[in-house]
């Protein structure tokens, strides 16, 4: 009997003990109210000042994972591609359709430049359209993946692949005139930066946190410098990938890469001047006399061009996978990963205006005449306009 009575008594202790841990549970010690550190920052309030109007949209196939399928435009035309390996021209001004072109699979998206469009697909062909209709020119292996637009010049074609390989194409036929191989770490980000051209000079930057200046006629290394330099003891730590484009611009050029730098070279120097410790995947952008840089968890930074000390910054959008910033009419403009646009005022980081115009993540974001172009995760293309 006693025996019975302790065991229900242990029973009743049980259950007690599941009901107070039930009413108690706002009192536990490990509760807590901290925000998630990982968490995407919650929109705020602001004040409207521009009106995002949304002109027309196209959809399109596959899904653009890493943002690198991105549109390039020639006279009134956008130049489009997806991975199922359709290309299209597009006028840009109603978004109507011209021609398309049915080739392999892509992996990266459209250069347009001297009468040509210019892919890459999954088996490392780079292949020459005709602008006016879209038939084949030329196709080049170039043996390995091209994950970024090339640059296309009067001409040379640029091409770099996704094994730190640079080559000249010629642009005519498609023949190899000249390659450069760069040093590729043990582990990089899966993404690349494209090559920029100005004044028959190739800016580069490389996976392996360097920045280089080639002859663009002979592929020739003019000269090099580091955006950074590794300072980890592990690769993950080691981990400084430079897969922002070259931002050439007043004999200065602008540089990011992650876990690096933000640095500038002067070009007769031929040298860094300055840099500034910043994560970005993104070319910093110029704008009113202000330097202004994404940085890798979607927080601003922003410089004074005159001086070069730091100005504003914001962590209103951190978390939010944010994609590349453009300025457009004076303003800073982004999209994030809930599909908004977002207008921010370059001078001081105060966000003026926002619309939602997709469900999907926005991964591009590009300006050209009167408009904006967006590039959705999901194959969306929308023209917008201030």
């Amino acid at each position: 009997m006693k025996k019975n009575l302790v065991h229900s008594f242990l029973i009743f202790q049980f259950i007690f003990a599941l009901s107070a841990c039930s009413s108690l549970d706002g009192l536990r010690f490990w509760n807590t109210d901290e925000v998630d550190p990982d968490e995407p920052r919650e929109l705020e309030s602001f004040s409207n000042k521009k009106i995002i109007s949304l002109e027309w949209s196209k959809s399109f196939s596959g899904k653009n994972e890493i943002g690198n399928f991105e549109p390039d435009f020639s006279s009134n035309k956008i130049f489009f591609a997806d991975t199922d390996g359709s290309v299209y021209s597009i006028q840009s001004e109603n978004g109507e359709q011209n021609w398309s072109s049915e080739l392999n699979f892509l992996s990266s998206g459209v250069a347009a430049g001297f009468g040509i469009i210019v892919v890459a697909d999954i088996d490392g062909n780079v292949i020459a359209l005709n602008q006016n209709d879209g038939t084949k020119i030329w196709t080049q292996n170039v043996k390995g993946e091209v994950l970024s637009k090339v640059a296309i010049d009067a001409k040379i074609v640029v091409v770099k692949t996704g094994s730190g390989e640079l080559l000249g194409l010629n642009k005519d036929n498609g023949t190899i005139k000249w390659s450069y191989r760069s040093k590729l770490p043990t582990l990089t980000v899966r993404g690349s930066s494209s090559p920029v051209i100005v004044d028959d000079k190739v800016y580069v930057s490389f996976d392996n946190g360097r920045l280089a200046v080639f002859e663009l006629d002979s592929g020739y290394l003019i000269w090099d410098g580091a955006i950074s330099y590794v300072s980890g003891t592990s690769e993950l730590e080691n981990l400084i990938d430079s897969d922002s484009n070259p931002l050439v611009e007043g004999g200065l050029v602008y540089t990011t890469n992650y876990q690096g730098k933000l640095n500038i070279f002067d070009t007769t120097q031929r040298r860094s001047i300055w840099s500034y410790d910043i994560s970005s995947f993104y070319s910093p952008i110029v704008i009113r006399g202000m330097l202004i840089v994404v940085e890798s968890n979607s927080s601003l930074k922003s410089f004074s061009m005159q001086t070069l000390e730091e100005s504003w910054s914001s962590q209103d959008y951190l978390n939010r996978n944010l994609s590349n910033a453009v300025g457009y009419k004076g303003n800073l403009i982004f999209g994030d990963l809930e599909g908004y646009i977002h207008i921010i005022d370059p001078l001081n980081g105060i966000t003026v205006g926002r619309k939602k115009i997709t469900k999907h993540p926005i991964k591009s974001i590009f300006s050209r005449s009167n408009n904006l172009y967006v590039v959705d995760e999901s194959f969306n293309l929308f023209s917008i306009n201030l």
